[in-house]
C-alpha cells in the first residue's frame, strides 16, 4: 500500500476499526519507527538483578541518571538484592543520589529486596518464574511498584508478554489520533495487548521505540514533527503543518 493510501486510512474513526486492521496499523507505525530508530537493544543490563534496580530507579528521572546511580551501586558492589538488603540504608542514598527521590527509592529498592528474601529466599530466578499475573499481583503489592515499574520487570527481567505504557505512549497515541490522553493505564495497556500478536521481543522494541520517538521528537512542547517517523500518519503534526 502506498504511503498516501496508508496515510488516508489513519484517519478513519478509530472505534470504528476492524481488529486485524488495527493490527496491521499499529505493526505498521513499530515498523516506521524501526525503520527510523533501528533495534534499541533495550533493557541494557548485565543481569535481571540490575534491569530490576534500573526500573526502580528510573522513576521520574532520565535513564542518563539512572545509568549514573547504577555504576555507583556497582563501585560499592550492591548490583544484588542480597547486597542491598544487608546495606545501611545511607549507603544506598549516596549511591543513588543522581534519580531524584533518592531518600524514598532507596527505601523501594530494600522494600523488593525484603519482599525476595521473605517470600523466595532471595532466589530471583524463582520468584520470576511465577505465572505472569501472579507475579504481577505481587509485584504490584511491593512499596513503590507501580504498574509501569511491574510491567517494566515483567518484560525485561522475567521476559514475560506485558506491554509497558508510560507518558511517552499515551501522548503519542493521542497525537496519531487512537485514544484520549488520560486514558487509564491498564485500558491502554490490554488495548496493546489485545491488538498486538503476544510476543515478548515485540513488546520489548515497541516500548523502546515508543520511548526514542517521544524522547527525540514528540515533547510536551515544541515537538519535532517535520522529522518524526510518524509524521505522515499523524493528526497532530498535520495540524501544526
Amino acid at each position: 500500500m502506498s504511503d498516501k493510501k496508508r496515510k488516508k486510512s489513519f484517519y478513519l474513526n478509530r472505534a470504528d476499526i476492524p481488529t486485524k486492521a488495527l493490527r496491521e496499523q499499529l505493526l505498521y507505525i513499530y515498523q516506521l519507527m524501526f525503520d527510523h530508530f533501528g533495534d534499541r537493544h533495550w533493557w541494557p543490563a548485565e543481569t535481571r538483578e540490575e534491569v530490576i534496580i534500573g526500573a526502580i530507579l528510573v522513576q521520574n528521572v532520565s535513564w542518563a541518571s539512572t545509568v549514573k546511580a547504577i555504576n555507583k551501586l556497582r563501585e560499592q558492589h550492591l548490583l544484588t538484592f542480597k547486597a542491598l538488603s544487608q546495606s545501611p540504608l545511607e549507603i544506598i542514598e549516596t549511591c543513588i543520589i543522581s534519580t531524584r527521590y533518592y531518600r524514598m527509592k532507596a527505601k523501594k529498592l530494600k522494600a523488593f529486596a525484603q519482599y525476595l528474601e521473605e517470600e523466595f529466599s532471595g532466589n530471583l530466578d524463582a520468584c520470576l518464574a511465577q505465572p505472569m499475573n501472579t507475579l504481577r499481583g505481587q509485584l504490584l503489592a511491593i512499596y513503590g511498584i507501580g504498574p509501569e515499574t511491574a510491567d517494566d520487570i515483567l518484560l525485561y527481567a522475567a521476559e514475560r508478554p506485558s506491554f509497558v505504557v508510560d507518558a511517552y505512549t499515551k501522548r503519542i497515541f493521542h497525537r496519531l489520533g487512537y485514544i484520549e490522553e488520560s486514558i487509564p493505564y491498564e485500558e491502554l495497556r490490554q488495548w496493546f495487548m489485545l491488538h498486538l500478536p503476544e510476543n515478548v521481543a515485540l513488546y520489548n522494541q515497541y516500548h523502546a521505540l515508543l520511548d526514542a520517538t517521544g524522547h527525540h521528537y514528540c515533547s510536551t512542547r515544541n515537538p519535532d514533527c517535520r522529522a518524526c517517523p510518524l509524521l505522515n500518519i499523524c493528526h497532530y503534526g498535520a495540524a501544526t503543518g
